[in-house]
């Protein structure tokens, strides 16, 4: 399996791979145990797209196999309730995943296309973004039908990497405003701490 995308999250808030490009008027939201989250307002969206950014004592080389196994990448992701694999296509890749939200918001579904770029620097960047048609729709689940984002893993100095989780959806249905503000600070700081306390304990265990 060579691509995945963990992430995920799941999920929330946006339009799209241009307005995410567009929005770049990020602040600072909040900082705890060196994660940072920055969020920004999307025009159009009564959503924020949210930006975490943490630097973790590990190789690009093991966050990318915490990526790419489903399993375990569904266990810190943030509100994910199931993850797996629909198809593998080079640096493609299609996964199912369904989450896990606080009361009272229902149960979301979505099909997220994963696309890798491997830099010549050893960086990897994943790049998501919903195609909500890929499967049909599933009883008792929302589909999430608008969301792009991305992963970004840059190597530092000694086997240092800083970790980027960007992410902009439209959760589709109703959503509490301060459950989707929550969110947004929730997901990428949750997401972030424990891949981070995942990764350093595989470095641990992976070192001679």
């Amino acid at each position: 399996m060579k691509t995945l995308l963990s992430v995920i999250a799941l999920t929330t808030a946006c339009l799209g791979t241009a307005t995410l490009a567009a929005a770049e008027n990020w602040k600072l939201a909040h900082e705890e145990d060196g994660i940072k989250v920055y969020l920004t307002q999307v025009p159009g969206s009564r959503y924020q797209s949210f930006r975490g950014v943490a630097d973790i004592k590990a190789e690009v080389s093991t966050l990318r196999d915490l990526q790419e196994n489903l399993r375990v990448a569904c266990k810190w992701l943030y509100a994910c309730a199931e993850m797996r694999l629909l198809k593998n296509d080079g640096d493609d890749t299609w996964v199912y995943l369904t989450t896990e939200l606080p009361w009272p918001a229902a149960p979301r579904d979505m099909v997220l296309h994963v696309h890798t770029e491997q830099g010549d620097d050893g960086s990897l960047v994943r790049r998501l973004e919903a195609t909500p048609d890929y499967l049909p729709p599933v009883t008792g689940l929302i589909r999430v039908r608008q969301l792009s984002g991305l992963w970004q893993m840059r190597p530092k100095t000694d086997g240092e990497t800083e970790v980027t989780y960007q992410l902009q959806a439209e959760p589709a249905g109703d959503i509490p405003s301060w459950l989707a503000n929550r969110f947004v600070v929730d997901a990428p700081m949750v997401s972030l701490k424990t891949l981070r306390a995942v990764a350093e304990r595989q470095g641990v265990r992976d070192t001679p």
